[in-house]
């Protein structure tokens, strides 16, 4: 499990300084981390599935000026070791999640103050002509921030499943089926959000298809993204006929 925690703490790491090093690949979303940590638990399934379910919950999530959003790094290996551990679907996982990030941000916060301590080195190599010191300072910087998601999700995946199975033990039934319960209506609030920010009033009829197809004709998910594709091709293609057909005619 050392090996499997270490990998996890370095997939948490190099996630966290993707968009501060390497322009923001969008690798520290929770579509990405959750398999990641599935594959080296052996779970890559799963690891998809509570991706899929956090960013739902979480894709909301931005940073604006100085404010620290939620850390959903953490929290989607929090998510993903503990759905993996437990066995307990996706739903208590993004239950569980949702305050493990909100907790998780205080590290953050802790690493930023104890970067501010560089600031006075670089004013220093600076006035001093001293490119190699600031440079060096910058660097120190990044180890803060890495080992900052590095050493919590390598606890969380190193202790977690100890510890998730010895209280898993102690929750009744009827409060791992209201974490469930509860983890339903987080997912189910994420997607209302965004169809709020998305929804216009000429894309409600493809809405209504696509559930109707999934609900009464038990077409999967993955049906109806095909079919929605399709048909986006063929009114692309006779928007682009009509055009052709008006430029023609003049």
């Amino acid at each position: 499990m050392l090996i499997s925690a270490l990998l996890i703490g370095l997939i948490a790491g190099f996630a966290w300084l993707d968009s501060r090093i390497f322009g923001d690949n969008m690798l520290g979303r929770p579509i990405v981390v959750a398999p990641l940590v599935g594959w080296v638990l052996g779970d890559f399934t799963t690891g998809l599935v509570v991706g899929g379910t956090l960013e739902i919950i979480f894709i909301g999530i931005v940073g604006v000026g100085a404010t620290i959003p939620a850390d959903v790094i953490t929290g989607a290996v929090a998510g993903t070791v503990f759905a993996i551990v437990l066995g307990k679907g996706p739903e208590v996982a993004a239950t569980l999640a949702v305050p493990i990030s909100l907790f998780a941000v205080q590290l953050k916060n802790l690493a930023k103050v104890i970067n501010s301590i560089w600031i006075n080195k670089a004013d220093k190599f600076a006035e001093e002509g001293n490119l190699s010191g600031i440079e060096w300072v910058h660097r120190g910087g990044y180890v803060v921030l890495f080992l900052a998601a590095f050493i919590p999700n390598f606890l969380v995946a190193y202790f977690g499943a100890s510890i998730s199975k010895s209280v898993i033990n102690v929750i009744p039934t009827w409060l791992t089926e209201g974490l469930a319960a509860g983890g339903g209506l987080l997912t189910a609030i994420g997607f209302a959000m965004i169809l709020q920010m998305i929804l216009k009033k000429s894309l409600v009829p493809y809405f209504i298809g696509g559930f109707i197809l999934s609900t009464y004709f038990n077409l999967t998910i993955t049906g109806v993204t095909i079919l929605g594709v399709l048909l986006v091709v063929i009114m692309n293609q006779i928007k682009n006929d009509r055009g052709i057909q008006h430029e023609q005619s003049f």
